[in-house]
């Protein structure tokens, strides 16, 4: 807040004189380039000074003091008394730095003994580096006894900038003119400013500044003479004033003697209510200013009662005098100075109390005004604009006229644009109804991933890596194609399911959805042995290479007499055939007595348990998949070529010559087809064994033995869509009672 030319006027309106102080800063020097001490023509808090009498005092020492000085466009700064203003300083709870204003303005609420619209405020942070707590300074004053200031010197067309509480306007002084206060928070210099209605007593720290008004000054000095020799106030004044030199020094002091006491013992009474409330804070000295200082004695007497050092200064210790100042004249009245010292500093950007109490809307009139000349030079700018623009409307005139038939044809062209302009509305205006017909084609398609969806979690449920950890190297070399890697495990032991077709189809109601049948080819099925799936385990998910072939499967309606009907609901129907090279392929599938034991389920146990297996809650639940449950089947066989059985196993190959060989010898029975492993080349269906020469091998009722390779399975489950969209279940169930009222009917 420092004044922009470096140049202040720090003006104190005391109730016995105008005390004013001109300062500049050069480099870090604070320098006095003038000064002004006007004493008013009468005391104004003397018993017989009327309110307009003392306005009209106050005008004629601000009139005389615009006369005396030259004020310029220097920044002035001024003083309010302490018995007119606030201060509380408050530690603030820990909080962010954007939340700090608004706590201080719940602060301020709560502390200030006014309602917060009738007076002028404003805050400091008062929170030293490195403290962990937030210390604040709100400062109060009524918004009459600004304006009652304010509008003296507004009378004088003296335009302020900064308003301050005279206490703090001391602190500011103190900490900066006394280096002795630097060195610790638990060393306090008090400052006595001694008025003639009040007197301020300000204790200074490094960090910290506390203050109490004594409502009593030199003024109770004079009342005190006034009433022992029965004088008016101004003959008492005059007689205070010449006490050493009168003939009766000794009465005069006799009759000031209550006054001495009273007043030293509200100093000491603030003094120990500081020591209190801070037990190890040390007073160093005690600076007394201000006019009452002045009398003969007093300085002396407090310093015998209160037993701390009191001194009156004669010199300010960091102000440098300019050349053309009168350095005696200053330092007689340098007692007086202390409060426009502090202001100075404050204007000039070096007081520790940066506060303004200048009401808000004085200071943006004063930040407009400070910009005139930019309004004044963007005026002239408007005019010449203003001026340009009237030259180019007339030659634009002239210009219209030359252009009459351009414009004709523009009109031409004008009504066309505006007929496909309605045309374009027209079309546009069908826009919400051809939204809704698109919008109602692709409805089929909202939930079109659904399906993608529980391909997925199906999948998961096969044997992988994460479900057979004992395996994983069979399923990583799987997944690189490593033929090698996949034969280091007997194809017996490898658990491993291939799906050869999966089919998913949507049903309204799984409950009264039926299944298809798997397309079995070549032979019969007399082979084939059915599951309930309590025989077979299931697993997670397959290795790369999987076949995926479409396998269909048909479903129909039943009554809504079915109970089923009743525990269904929207969802899928799903038709899965494949086959696997492990020795027990039901322990893949579905196994026993392995509920508690997840590391041990099987594909169907996982499809059981989606819940478990699959990140966060699945969309799908198995639907009644139990022993004689028509809403579940599992069939498995043999793969064999020469039985009934699914569609998609292996590769047709046929048993060479170059086979019969490693054999051990040329047989004679015809070649024999066989399906073999993509990958691996391996033998996977039913083969008849061979002896060393080529022959097969006969059992003793003349028979062929043949080895069993791996087995294909078929499994029917349906899942619940436990999340299905409302309008599919209304559908649902408005299609279950149009079944109802036609099987009354």
């Amino acid at each position: 807040m420092a004044s922009k030319s470096g140049l202040i006027w720090a003006v104190d309106l005391g109730n016995s004189s105008l005390k004013a102080l001109h300062l500049s800063t050069s480099g870090s020097v604070v320098e006095v380039v003038g000064f002004d001490n006007i004493q008013h023509g009468k005391i104004l808090s003397g018993a017989s000074v009327t309110a307009v009498e003392r306005d009209e005092l106050i005008a004629l020492s601000l009139r005389q003091f615009v006369q005396q000085n030259d004020l310029g466009k220097d920044e002035i700064v001024v003083s309010v008394p302490s018995q007119n203003s606030f201060a509380r300083f408050v530690n603030l709870p820990p909080v962010g730095p954007k939340r700090i204003p608004e706590i201080i303005r719940f602060e301020a609420a709560q502390q200030i003994p006014f309602d917060i619209n009738d007076v002028q405020w404003d805050w400091q942070l008062m929170t030293e580096a490195g403290s962990p707590e937030t210390k604040v300074g709100i400062f109060a004053i009524k918004n009459e006894v600004v304006s009652s200031v304010l509008e003296h010197f507004g009378r004088e067309n003296i335009t302020v900038s900064y308003v301050q509480m005279a206490p703090m306007a001391l602190y500011n002084y103190v900490l900066y003119d006394c280096a002795d206060l630097g060195g610790s928070t638990n060393q306090a210099i008090v400052v006595l400013d001694i008025g003639a209605e009040n007197t301020d007593l300000v204790v200074c720290t490094k960090s910290t500044v506390w203050q109490r008004c004594i409502p009593m000054g030199g003024n109770a000095f004079t009342r005190a003479i006034a009433d022992a020799f029965k004088l008016n106030f101004e003959k008492a004044e005059k007689l205070k004033r010449t006490a050493p030199m009168s003939k009766y020094a000794r009465q005069i002091f006799q009759a000031m003697r209550p006054v001495f006491s009273d007043l030293t013992a509200e100093i000491q009474r603030s003094l120990g209510f500081y020591n209190s409330s801070n037990p190890n804070t040390k007073l160093l000295r005690i600076i007394a200013l201000g006019g009452g200082t002045k009398m003969r004695g007093l300085l002396k007497y407090l310093q015998q009662t209160l037993r701390v050092p009191v001194e009156r200064p004669d010199s300010f210790k960091k102000l440098a005098m300019s050349s053309g100042v009168s350095a005696a004249k200053f330092h007689e009245n340098v007692s007086d100075f202390g409060v426009v010292y502090g202001l100075g500093l404050q204007g000039l950007g070096l007081g520790r109390i940066e506060s303004n109490l200048l009401p808000r809307s004085i200071a943006r009139s004063a930040a407009w005004a400070s910009k005139a000349k930019y309004f004044t030079a963007a005026a002239c700018m408007l005019l010449l604009v203003s001026l340009m623009c009237f030259a180019r409307t007339y030659l634009d005139g002239v210009n219209y006229s030359n252009n009459e038939r351009i414009r004709q044809d523009i009109s031409g062209v004008s009504a066309a644009v505006s007929q496909a302009i309605n045309k374009h509305k027209a079309i546009k205006s069908k826009g919400p109804a051809s939204k809704a017909i698109i919008e109602k084609a692709f409805e089929p398609f909202k939930y079109r991933d659904m399906v993608p969806l529980l391909h997925q979690t199906i999948i998961s449920a096969l044997p992988n890596e994460k479900n057979n950890t004992e395996q994983r190297e069979l399923y990583e070399a799987f997944a690189k194609n490593d033929v090698e890697g996949v034969k280091k495990f007997p194809r017996k032991e490898r658990k491993q399911i291939f799906i050869t077709s999966m089919s998913v189809h949507f049903a309204g109601d799984v409950g009264t959805a039926n299944f298809g049948e798997a397309g079995f080819v070549r032979g019969s099925r007399k082979e084939e042995r059915k599951f309930s799936g309590r025989d077979e385990p299931r697993i997670t998910r397959m290795g790369p290479g999987t076949m995926y072939a479409p396998f269909q499967t048909l479903y129909s309606k039943r009554g809504p007499e079915d109970k089923a009907a009743e525990e269904g609901g929207p969802g899928f129907v799903v038709t899965i055939t494949g086959y696997s090279p492990y020795k027990n392929i039901g322990e893949l599938l579905d196994p026993t007595d392995v509920e508690d034991a997840p590391s041990r389920w099987g594909v169907i146990t996982r499809l059981g348990h989606l819940d478990d297996i699959v990140d966060g809650n699945s969309p799908f639940k198995l639907y009644k998949k139990g022993e004689g449950s028509e809403h579940f089947k599992l069939e498995i066989g043999k793969v064999d070529l020469s039985a009934g059985m699914p569609p998609g196993m292996g590769i047709v190959d046929v048993r060479s010559e170059k086979a019969e060989k490693a054999s051990g010898g040329f047989g004679r029975q015809p070649r024999e087809q066989v399906l073999i492993d993509p990958m691996t080349r391996e033998t996977i269906s039913k083969v008849a064994e061979l002896d060393k020469k080529g022959n097969r091998k006969l059992d003793r009722l003349g028979k062929p033995v043949y080895k069993v390779n791996d087995h294909w399975f078929a499994l029917n489950v349906k899942f619940i869509w436990k999340d299905a969209p409302e309008s599919i279940k209304q559908a649902r169930y408005r299609a279950a009672k149009r079944r109802t009222s036609t099987t009354m009917e």
